[in-house]
């Protein structure tokens, strides 16, 4: 295992020296704040910052609150439902202790009735559990798949050769301002969205 580290490190090591050697053999260009296919010598490149498209976009905030408040109406359902089944079995027992059952039949049917609605009680919650994460994960897909088809769209002419994405600076540590694409992004879908939304 070390072994095979050891190789990785050095061929990484190698691959910065070599790109380190092409860069400083380029003559240096300014930087310009500018949008990255109007900077000339810059790569065409760029990047989302899909933190901020998350919590920029209408559609996925809205998305994000109809999915809370399912999870809330769920939980405030499934809390109900236990609190009832508690005083049951609270009930039941001290049914049980002051001998009111009038048969140990009766008493049994009770205790039988309790047990299946408890046992429903946890059906729910894992249908309940479930549905919310299908939800979510349609939500995830129609929300990658907008996201998606509208950079297809904006580099529908190779402007970019590439376009990342970033979550609160995991991957792109510091770039040039043109690079960073995402208000364009956020604005474009904002608009998209609200023509369909309005119709």
């Amino acid at each position: 295992m070390n072994k095979i580290q050891i190789c990785i490190d050095v061929i990484l090591a190698a691959a910065i020296v070599a790109l380190c050697v092409i860069v400083l053999k380029k003559p240096a260009t300014p930087v310009a704040a500018a949008p990255a296919q109007q900077t000339e010598g810059a790569m065409p490149l760029a990047f989302v910052n899909l933190d901020s498209i998350l919590q920029g976009y209408t559609f996925a905030l809205e998305a994000q609150d109809k999915l809370m408040s399912r999870q809330e109406n769920a939980r405030m359902e499934l809390n109900q439902k236990a609190r009832t089944l508690q005083n049951e079995m609270v009930d039941f027992q001290k049914k049980l202790e002051n001998n009111a059952f009038l048969s140990r039949q009766r008493a049994e049917s009770e205790q039988q009735r309790i047990m299946k609605k408890q046992q429903d009680l946890e059906n729910r919650e894992a249908q309940l559990t479930q549905e919310i994460l299908q939800e979510n994960q349609q939500l995830q897909a129609q929300l990658a798949d907008t996201i998606l088809n509208y950079l297809k769209e904006l580099n529908a002419e190779g402007r970019y050769q590439m376009i990342f994405s970033n979550n609160a600076k995991d991957n792109i540590l510091l770039s040039a301002d043109g690079y960073d694409i995402t208000s364009e992004v956020v604005s474009a879908l904002n608009a998209r969205y609200s023509t369909k939304s309005n119709k």
